[in-house]
């Protein structure tokens, strides 16, 4: 598929052999089964790439077991809670321009900051699981 693509609208995958696969448009959380039927031979080492605005404190906890996940803020500023197996608990807030790590199996979640957050995830998504917040 050749471009312009919209990142909100079309996620991409990275894969295998240094490969970049622009990914149908995102239809909901259902999106995410699809991917994984397309891309789950690439295992741990395929990367999501998306991005998402968000106008409200995230309402649940998500962590990826097999990989760290980049969080890329583009426009505004959120806060990134971080729950660690060992129990200890940090937070960061990101905005234009800076990025955060959440490493494998941390659970995490964030808070807006003002009207509105933009950003960019690079996600190592097999595995991936969320809790309410």
């Amino acid at each position: 598929m050749s471009g312009p693509h919209t990142l909100t609208e079309q996620f991409i995958h990275l894969g295998l052999g240094a490969t970049s696969v622009p990914q149908p448009p995102f239809d909901g959380m259902e999106w995410y089964e699809g991917y994984g039927q397309r891309h789950g031979a690439d295992g741990a080492e395929g990367r999501l790439v998306s991005m998402y605005t968000f106008d409200t404190d995230w309402d649940v906890w998500e962590m990826h077991p097999k990989g760290t996940e980049v969080v890329l803020c583009v426009e505004g500023s959120m806060t990134l809670h971080q729950e660690h197996s060992d129990g200890a608990v940090n937070a960061v807030t990101i905005g234009k321009g800076e990025y955060a790590i959440n490493p494998p199996g941390v659970w995490h979640t964030a808070d807006i900051a003002g009207a509105s957050a933009t950003a960019v995830f690079i996600t190592a998504g097999e595995g991936t699981e969320h809790r309410p917040r």
